[in-house]
Parts: C-alpha cells; sequence; structure tokens
C-alpha cells in the first residue's frame, strides 16, 4: 500500500499520422480525368445520384436551400422575440395594477 502511495504511473503517450492534402494534385487529376473523359479514353462512371464532383468547395452555399433556411430562421425568431415581450409586458401590468384589478 505504501509502495502505491509513492508511485507515479508513466505519462501517456499519444500519436497522430498526420495527413497530407495536396490541392494541387487533386486538381490535376480532376483536369487529368475531365480531359479522358472528353476525349472518350475512360468510361464515364455514373451514379444514381449524378455525376460525381470532388471539388465541392462553396457549392452547398450556392444552392439556395441555405439561405431561405436562414430567413425561415430570422422570422422564427422574430416571432419568439414579439410573444417574449408581449408575455412580459402582460405580466409586468399584473404585477403593477394588481391592486386595482382584484
Amino acid at each position: 500500500m505504501i509502495s502505491n502511495f509513492f508511485h507515479t504511473p508513466a505519462t501517456k503517450k499519444f500519436s497522430i499520422k498526420p495527413r497530407y492534402y495536396d490541392p494541387d494534385k487533386e486538381e490535376r487529376e480532376s483536369r487529368e480525368q475531365r480531359i479522358r473523359r472528353e476525349l472518350g479514353m475512360e468510361e464515364e462512371k455514373k451514379s444514381g445520384n449524378g455525376e460525381y464532383r470532388p471539388n465541392i468547395k462553396g457549392q452547398f452555399r450556392s444552392s439556395g436551400g441555405w439561405e431561405r433556411s436562414m430567413e425561415e430562421g430570422r422570422k422564427a425568431q422574430q416571432r419568439r422575440l414579439i410573444w417574449m415581450v408581449l408575455i412580459l409586458a402582460l405580466v409586468f401590468a399584473i404585477i403593477l395594477f394588481a391592486d386595482k384589478l382584484f
């Protein structure tokens, strides 16, 4: 028991293998694939969902779905704020004029 009291555990080791991302290589491969497809050297692989686009950077915002949902969110937030102000005003009026009402 006394030996466990003075024992300090060894440090825990953290090991992570970094991943390397090369945007130039990805662009070059996509360009080569597009050229091969245009020249008919490579068969086009299509899935049921349409054409695969490897570079999706910035395409989510341009779809328009986000803008609509953000606008709906703003309207809902404004409605909640109006309801809270009305309820607080009602509670304040009841507290302030309770002796006259009851």
